[in-house]
Formats: C-alpha cells, structure tokens, sequence
C-alpha cells in the first residue's frame, strides 16, 4: 500500500457510527493529526457530535471544502481495508473517508499560500442528518462564498439534490378476535388505503426520474398475536422531493403533514424536512472546479442527486454549494470501495481549484 492507502486503511478501521461517541472523536483527531499543527482549529460539539474547522484566514470564508467522517454500520470485516485492483474496500471508503484525506492534501498543500480566506470543514454527523456537525457550525456563525462536499460523484459536479422528509401516516380501528373480524374495525387495512392513495399521487418511477418519490420504510401495529385484529397501526415514509415541487419544497413541516394528511385521509405526522439544494449556474467558483476537475482527466459534467447531504444546510443559509467527489461503488452496501485512480484525480482537481480561485 502507499502511504495514502496506509492512511486511508487507518481511517476505515475505526468504526466511526453515530452509535459510538469515542470512536466519531478517534476518526475527527485521527484526520486532524493528518493535517498537522500549521493552521489554527476551531472545535466544536452539538449532542454528543463532535466536528471541527481548520482554516487559514478569517471568514467568511471565499470557498469551504466539507467532509464527513461518520459511516453507517458495517459487517466487522468492513473495517478491514482490502485492495483489489485499482479499488479499495471497505466500510466509509466511498462515501466518504478516501474524499476526506483526499481534501486534507489538498488542502494542506495550498492554504497557506493562497491570496484568500480558505477552510476544511470536519463533521461527524452527516449520517444521521447533519444538524450538530454542519448546520451547528453554520447557526454558530460560519459562512463561504462557496462549498464543496466531497461525497462520492465520480469526478463530475452536483449543483441539485432532493431535499427530504420523514414522516409517519397513522390509522385507528377497534380490536377483536380475529375469528370474528366484522366485531372490530382493522386499523391496517384502513393505513393500506391511505398509502395506496399516497401512492397514487406520488406513483414509484419505472426508470429514474427527477421527480418525487415515497419509499414506505416500515409498518407496525401493537399486535403481538396473529388473532388479534390490531386496533391502530402506523406507517414509517421516507420522501425524496426535487427543487420546485412545491408540495414540500418551502413549506414547513406543519403545512407537509397537512398535505400528506389530505392526500392520504389519514392523520400525519412529519418527524424531520430536510430542503433540497440547488446551486447558480453563474457562480465563477462552479466553473473554475469544473475546469479543474477537466484539466485533471475528469469529465467534469454537472449532475442531479436524489439522495440528501449536508448541502441542504448550506443552500438554506443562502450559500451556493455542490456535491464533489471520487468514484466507486456499493455506497452503504457489503461491498463499497472507491477508486483510487480518481481519488488522485480528485486531488490534483482541488489543488488545481483553490489555486485558480
């Protein structure tokens, strides 16, 4: 392995998810040890989540490079790095702890020599929403002209994301014996019928579609026998909305459970509302990554995301951000890995980009 993979290696062994506290504070000084004691550190801690600022300049900053380091769980050997090729294995490899050492580099090869305000951006929450590492550090005052996520976007650019909501349809019945149904009234049956008018409204694509989509992630009732007929029953929605679909788009979370609620014809309940991001087309910062990210053998495109980040935070402060990373594959799967010939692409594109801006 090279040094790089040593490191990255390192990283991926600590099993960084939101449910172990010590080891989210072992991959956040594991990367800051990385960056060494050249620029000064602003820490910080929301709800147990630390995360960190490393810049050089004051802000507001003229451009934040932001990275991750929690992961989703994982299969112990996950946290075993292994290489095959010209991929790396390994739980957080994609998405995105190769991103994260990846920008250290680049930012540790060029902040003290630029003529403006530059920032990395060190978070450990993102997996489970991002409101103590991001949208903590943004309530707390810190600010950029421009923001780049290292998630995974095989060295193109993302200027649109789906924003996101959670949130639960309920049904109320009357419990019987279930030999003799007709005495009680079944609450799941009754949810059924709401989702299916949900459903309806909001049909699941054939093909994929810049549209909204509803997953139902779970349903449950109290019943802990078969012969019983359940007398409430509630349903668990994962929604995904583009820029624009006004349904959700802008609301808040009172006026979605509102609309969910009429569409169904059941009670709703929205638990969190994440809104999409888009970026300006015009941003000069936009065009000089793409340059850099071209210059660097990379195609450089931009593209849609239908999955959520932390972006979503930047968007709703007002600050113009996208979505780029390295490649690869199997995202919070058994088999994630990430290219490691686009993660020195990636690198050589942020260099190239910090200095041009």
């Amino acid at each position: 392995m090279s040094s790089y993979e040593d490191r990255l290696a390192a990283l991926v062994a600590i099993p960084s998810t939101s449910d172990r506290p010590a080891d989210l504070a072992r991959a956040l000084d594991f990367v800051l040890a990385e960056i060494g004691t050249d620029f000064p550190v602003r820490r910080y801690s929301s709800n147990g989540k630390p995360s960190a600022l490393v810049h050089a300049g004051d802000g507001p900053f003229r451009v934040i490079l932001n990275a991750h380091l929690d992961v989703v769980p994982g299969a112990p050997a996950q946290f075993a790095a292994r290489r095959d090729g010209d991929r790396l294995y390994g739980r957080g490899t994609q998405d995105m702890k190769a991103a994260a050492l990846a920008m250290v580099d680049a930012f540790r090869a060029t902040a003290g020599t630029l003529g403006y305000p530059v920032a990395l951006q060190l978070v450990t929450d993102e997996e489970v929403g991002g409101f103590d590492g991001t949208a903590h550090q943004i309530a707390a005052g810190v600010r950029a002209g421009f923001v780049v996520i290292g998630e995974y976007s095989d060295l193109r650019v993302v200027t649109a994301s789906k924003g996101i909501c959670m949130a639960m349809l309920t049904a109320s019945g009357s419990a019987a014996h279930a030999a003799y149904p007709w005495l009680g009234s079944n609450a799941l049956l009754t949810l059924i019928a709401g989702i299916d008018r949900l459903m309806r409204r909001y049909p699941v694509p054939a093909a994929e579609a810049w549209t909204t989509t509803v997953n139902v992630a779970r349903v449950e009732t109290p019943n802990t026998a078969t012969n019983q007929v359940p007398a409430s029953a509630t349903a668990f929605l994962d929604i995904r909305f583009p820029p624009g679909d006004t349904d959700f788009h802008g609301r808040t979370p009172s006026q979605v459970a509102d609309h969910l609620s009429a569409v169904a014809g059941l009670p709703a309940e929205v638990a969190a509302l994440g809104q999409p991001h888009e970026t300006s087309p015009d941003n000069p910062l936009l065009a000089s990554l793409r340059a850099a990210l071209t210059g660097a053998g990379g195609p450089g495109t931009t593209m849609r995301k239908h999955g959520a980040s932390d972006s979503r935070h930047y968007h709703a402060a007002g600050v113009d951000t996208v979505i780029c990373g390295p490649g690869g594959n199997g995202q919070h799967g058994p088999d994630e890995y990430v290219d490691l010939t686009s993660v020195e692409a990636y690198r050589n594109a942020l260099i190239a980009f910090l200095r041009s801006s």
